[in-house]
């Protein structure tokens, strides 16, 4: 795994961009974090690295949010079960040909295709963030 050292917002955002250059259509990215480490921030990073321009949010409370039918944002935070993600139609996601950023993936592991792709944001204590890729 490669390291990048974010110093600030923008710098997690441009390499986030950057890292979009690397994805194909299909693939899945996981994003790890605790809650407040960027992960958001790198799904923004690379919807624009993509050329999305609509706001990218957030979908903690909707569970997966839809940009373009080219870019699919889960937080898997709020799943209670592998069986409640299946019922919420998860996995038809990963069939679509976007490319899908997972946040808590590990409530959905079973769903999860093969080949996966990982990033992992860690807060360091001087506020800025590794980012492990």
């Amino acid at each position: 795994m490669a390291v990048f050292l974010s110093q600030s917002e923008e710098d997690t955002l441009r390499f986030a961009a950057e890292y979009a250059k690397t994805l194909q259509s299909g693939d899945t990215v996981l994003l790890d974090g605790e809650m407040g480490a960027g992960k958001t921030v790198i799904a923004k990073g690379i919807a624009k690295g993509l050329g999305i321009e609509c706001e990218v949010t957030s979908p903690t409370y909707a569970y997966i949010n839809d940009y373009e039918g080219r870019l699919f944002h889960f937080d898997c935070y709020r799943i209670a079960s592998e069986a409640q993600a299946e019922s919420l139609g998860f996995a038809d996601y990963f069939d679509l040909g976007g490319i899908c950023l997972v946040e808590w993936s590990e409530y959905i592991k079973g769903l999860l295709p093969a080949g996966c792709k990982r990033i992992s944001v860690r807060k360091t204590k001087d506020g800025s963030r590794e980012i492990a890729y």
